[in-house]
Order: structure tokens, then sequence, then C-alpha cells
């Protein structure tokens, strides 16, 4: 019976042990969000967009209906409005706890129009050395759609570290690895682009600042305390977006902007 109880309670010790590991990996992963000035230093590399092989395979089949027909007015299938969106550090792959309401909110905005959404595909590696290919895969997709919708107009943005992607699309350059910027023809059908916890504020920049050609079309959010974007000291600041109001303010803004 001694033998039995010892074994049990070492069973028991080692389910605890596991537990206790699970949960410092989720803490990590969450804190992976945080954006520090040092996480930008030196990291200039090659880029290419991550599993955009399967994703341009899945658009093209999409569109190959429609070739040939975007010489005038939207092809079948296109919507008026895309949000394109690339979420946080550490999310899984998706538009994220912001992006998702956004979509939503902007379709509420948009009541008259097709509104479609697109989620960024990128590591959103906690190292932060994803934004440079999620820059890519963001100007890639948009390359692709423009072409096959001519009449799509677009709404950029990302939360945290996808607002550095939505930097380096831009153009703004020095905010993470290098990627590929929007063409200078193509971003006039970027109609507004939306940020949440833009890291480009450590370094006491706005878009405004950095890419004047976009400064019209650009909001961003920055809460109070919010580390990332702000040199705060309140990382609760910074997991706020979705439930402070400025995911409604966003979407009023760039529905303001469609033409």
């Amino acid at each position: 019976m001694a033998k039995r109880r010892v074994g049990a309670n070492r069973a028991a010790g080692r389910r605890t042990r596991r537990l206790v590991a699970v949960g410092i990996s989720a803490v990590v992963v969450a804190a992976g969000a945080v954006v520090t000035p040092q996480a930008f230093a030196g990291t200039a590399s090659g880029s290419s967009a991550t599993s955009s092989g399967s994703f341009f395979q899945r658009l093209r089949e999409r569109f190959a209906q429609n070739d040939g027909q975007a010489g005038g007015g939207n092809a079948a299938g296109c919507s008026d409005v895309e949000l394109v969106f690339a979420r946080g550090t550490g999310e899984p792959q998706g538009l994220g706890i912001v992006g998702r309401p956004l979509a939503q909110a902007l379709g509420g905005e948009l009541s008259g129009r097709t509104v479609g959404s697109f989620a960024v595909v990128y590591d959103a590696a906690s190292n932060q050395r994803s934004a440079g290919p999620g820059a890519t895969n963001m100007t890639e997709h948009i390359e692709q759609v423009a072409q096959s919708c001519p009449e799509t107009q677009f709404v950029i943005g990302g939360y945290s570290q996808g607002a550095t992607v939505t930097d380096i699309a831009i153009g703004i350059r020095g905010v993470g690895t290098q990627g590929k910027a929007i063409p200078a023809d193509l971003r006039s059908r970027v109609a507004a682009v939306v940020v949440y916890g833009n890291p480009l504020g450590i370094r006491r920049q706005t878009i405004a600042q950095a890419a004047p050609e976009f400064a019209g079309k650009a909001i961003e959010f920055c809460n109070n305390g919010d580390p990332v974007c702000g040199g705060g000291n309140n990382f609760a600041a910074h997991l706020a977006y979705n439930r402070n109001g400025t995911v409604g303010r966003g979407a009023e803004f760039a529905a303001g902007k469609i033409g």
C-alpha cells in the first residue's frame, strides 16, 4: 500500500509540473506582444511571404473565372472594400483580437457596400523579425486583388507587430526587417490606414511624419500607458484596444475615407 501511495504522489507531481510549464509558456506568448526598441536593432534581412505560395494558389483559383474582365467595373466575386489586417505578436493566424471586431464594425459602417477581409499571413514571432515578411504578404495580396478587382478599395492596418507590418508596407524604413512596400501606382487604392499600439511611437514618430503620403488617410491609436507605442509601463493598456471603443472609432474613420 505504501509503495502505491508513493507512486501516485510521484505521478501527481509530474502532472503538476506539466501544468506549470504550460502556464509559463502561455505567459511568455502573451508577453511576446511587448516590443522594445532593442527588438528592432540590427534586423535587416531578406524577406518572403510566409505560406504565400498556398495563399496565392487559392487566390488565383478564386479569381480565375474573372480573367480578362478587369477593364471596367468590379468583376464578380469582388468586394467594394477589403480590410487587410495584420494581427499582433503571439496571436494565432487570423485577424486577431483587434482585427476581427474591426472587420465587423467596418461592415456595419458600410452597410450599403460589400466588405471583405484578409488576415495577413505571417509568423507574428516574438523576436519581431517576421514583420518584413508580413509586409510582403500584405503588399502581394493587395497587388493580386487589385489586378482582379479594379474597383476594390483597401483599408489596411494592424495591431502591435501588425502595425509594424503596415508601416513597412506603406514604405516606412528602419522599423523592422525588410519587406516589400505597396507600389506607388496602387497607393491611391488604399483608402485608409488604421493601426493600434504602433511601435513606431517608441521612436516618437507617427505615420503622418514618417509617410506623409498617407498622412490624411491614417489614424493611430495608442492608449495611455501602453509600453509598445507610448513608452508607458502598463501592459494592460496594450491589450485593451478591442474593448475601449477605439475599434469603432477606427472603423468610422476608415468608412469616412471610402470614395
